[in-house]
């Protein structure tokens, strides 16, 4: 059952009338067939398969909401896209902080989401953002359909996600590993003339003719200290998983190649069985293949995006629920009600 349908029916509403399509040019239409006037409109959009699709038919529908007078505008959006994107990268840019103004341009006053890539995007939005968390399911899913998790240990596959999995570590009162020197894809390395002097070229004058200083070449480049290359070193696992239950922990399982790569390592240093625990499962091109071939033992993911199809081709993905969390903070934020109740026991590193 889909998220949407879960939530209508643990609120026990029923499903507003409107109508989203497509054109015969692609254009995205939306006609909302009843009065929304005054009052508080959620926008349930789970980011299917074509994330930009679903984005026009977010913003459309929000600013046709806007122009007939809905009172407060929210988004329930569980998994809030291009979040990997919140980081100027050389010549890129930060889609996530266009994404928020445009978001705010369309008429949405309140967003509800879960275990954004960053906390640190909630500062791109001039409006309330809640960024629930999806760790007191998986933790519980830990606990009662691992068996022996007591003898598991909870493994970082980068650095960069220690934080998160110490946090897991802690509250389960188990050990922490930890993998480096694992090849980074996220920012290239290849050589983009940024840090290239400018070329110096020679005035083209005659002969004893000075030219004016305008019309002088430029100087040439500043030497500057000569840059260290960086040398990623081989993969090394900073923790003792011999004989143990590795449980790897995420937020966003997209390309598995990385994850296939880390099981194989840590079958390699002695660990039985492995678990990869995140809270979005994107699971894109042939992620359910290379899971199904590869050393990890299960793959366990909440329901932020849909994933029927994938579990079909691969049995080891499982899902959690959380819809419980997302149907309660629709009815807090309609009632007026405070959301601390919904971050109890949580941690900033989640």
């Amino acid at each position: 059952m889909s998220t949407c349908c879960l939530l209508l029916r643990r609120l026990g509403v029923e499903l507003g009338k409107s109508v989203v399509y497509q054109e015969s040019n692609r254009e995205t239409r939306v006609d909302v067939k009843e009065s929304v006037r005054g009052q508080d409109i959620f926008i349930i959009q789970t980011m299917p398969r074509d994330v930009n699709t679903a984005i026009m038919e977010l913003l459309v529908m929000a600013y046709a909401l806007k122009t007939s007078c809905a009172k407060n505008i929210i988004g329930v959006i569980p998994y809030f896209p291009y979040s990997k994107q919140c980081k100027m990268r050389k010549r890129g840019s930060i889609v996530c902080k266009l994404l928020a103004s445009m978001l705010a341009k369309a008429g949405l006053t309140h967003i509800i989401t879960m275990d954004l890539h960053q906390k640190e995007i909630q500062g791109f939005f001039s409006f309330p953002v809640d960024n629930l968390r999806a760790s007191p399911f998986l933790l519980q899913y830990i606990q009662e359909e691992i068996p022996d998790y007591r003898n598991a240990i909870i493994v970082a596959k980068s650095p960069s996600a220690a934080k998160r999995a110490q946090s897991y570590a802690e509250r389960l009162r188990l050990g922490l590993a930890v993998m480096h020197g694992e090849a980074q894809c996220a920012e290239s390395d290849m050589a983009d003339g940024r840090h290239s002097p400018p070329a110096f070229r020679p005035s083209c004058g005659p002969p004893g003719l000075e030219l004016p200083w305008k019309h002088q070449a430029p100087f040439p480049g500043i030497e500057l200290p000569m840059m260290m290359a960086k040398e990623k070193p081989p993969i090394t696992v900073v923790g003792d998983v011999g004989g143990r239950i590795a449980i790897i922990v995420d937020d966003i399982i997209d390309d598995v190649a990385d994850f296939v790569a880390a099981a194989e390592i840590l079958k390699e240093r002695g660990a039985y069985k492995i678990y990869i625990m995140a809270t979005h499962g994107l699971l894109s091109a042939d992620a359910p293949r290379l899971i199904e071939e590869s050393a990890i033992d299960e793959v366990v993911v909440t329901n932020t995006v849909p994933h029927e199809v994938q579990k079909l081709q691969c049995p080891k993905i499982k899902t959690v629920d959380v819809s419980m969390i997302l149907a309660e903070a629709i009815r807090r934020i309609h009632n007026g009600e405070s959301m601390a109740y919904l971050f109890r026991n949580v941690t900033v590193d989640d």
